[in-house]
């Protein structure tokens, strides 16, 4: 498997509106720099160059290099990309035949803010943009609900 595999292309969309859903979390100076075939994302701060990761399952960011330069040796540490990059996930998909075309990532059927589980029957591929505008979209309405609090409905509109 090559980090081809566990990454996504998206030289095709605008950068700085991929996680425009996002901005609530991350601010508005951190840009996307990789994206993850299992739907996170590395994002590089303009004004510290350091690089965090958006874990888009739980809904945080986390700091994960000081600069570009330690993050590159960090995409050569074995254990590092097996944690970030999901390997044995990405290799689970790609044994059943669960394939991403162009444009695509890898997401969550039922996200797990709103109770769906990290298994292979819960993931399927979808548009990239889909992707981070529907899940920063739902974080960003249930972030202040109490733990445990039922969402009986949910409207998806453009």
């Amino acid at each position: 498997m090559t980090l081809d595999d566990l990454t996504v292309n998206f030289t095709h969309l605008k950068r700085e509106e991929i996680l425009s859903d996002w901005v609530w979390l991350i601010g508005k100076n951190k840009l996307p720099i990789l994206l993850t075939a299992s739907g996170d994302v590395f994002l590089q701060d303009t004004n510290d160059n350091s690089i965090s990761i958006l874990d888009v399952g739980a809904g945080e960011v986390h700091n994960v290099a000081g600069s570009f330069e330690e993050f590159k040796e960090l995409l050569s540490d074995k254990e590092f990309v097996v944690n970030y990059l999901a390997v044995d996930m990405i290799g689970d998909l790609m044994q059943n035949n669960i394939l991403l075309n162009q444009g695509q990532i890898y997401s969550f059927k039922k996200p797990p803010v709103l109770g769906g589980e990290y298994i292979l029957e819960n993931i399927e591929p979808t548009d990239i943009e889909v992707h981070f505008s529907i899940t920063g979209q739902l974080h960003k309405k249930v972030k202040d609900l109490p733990e445990g609090t039922p969402i009986n409905d949910i409207t998806i509109s453009e």
